[in-house]
């Protein structure tokens, strides 16, 4: 696995399934360069903007394995009986992904009916970029 494809969305229902056996689940499931998956989950706080992400812990981790990131994907779970879905990065997400460059891919949900996710490049996501200018 070196892309964004089904094995990695699969990885990350797994992991959440797991992690949240009932109930709310959100996770976050990285692909690096040489084929490790890091998962991470949100950090709730008491006070709402000291929270992070979902994907800030494997984003961390792959800094610290000084591993890089290759694609990204989430997935939410609103109860134990509804299915979980892919859902996009957040725009700060975007922006720590884009540390490895434009070409990250990452997991959204379908546009087409019968779709459930596609994968989008951050390039594709954010085409008018602001670090462009900066380099």
């Amino acid at each position: 696995m070196t892309k964004l494809d089904q094995c990695l969305v699969d990885a990350a229902v797994r992991f959440a399934r797991e992690r949240y056996p009932e109930g709310e689940a959100l996770v976050a499931a990285l692909l690096t360069e040489t084929g490790r998956v890091l998962f991470s989950v949100p950090a709730e706080a008491r006070l709402s903007m000291a929270s992070l992400c979902a994907e800030k812990g494997a984003i961390c981790e792959a800094h610290k394995l000084n591993e890089r990131v290759v694609a990204s994907v989430c997935v939410y779970r609103e109860s134990t009986s509804s299915p979980p879905g892919v859902v996009p990065a957040c725009g700060v997400c975007q922006e720590r992904l884009a540390f490895w460059g434009l070409g990250v891919q990452v997991a959204v949900p379908g546009e087409a009916s019968g779709e459930p996710w596609q994968a989008k490049s951050l390039e594709q996501l954010r085409p008018y970029y602001w670090g462009r200018f900066h380099e």
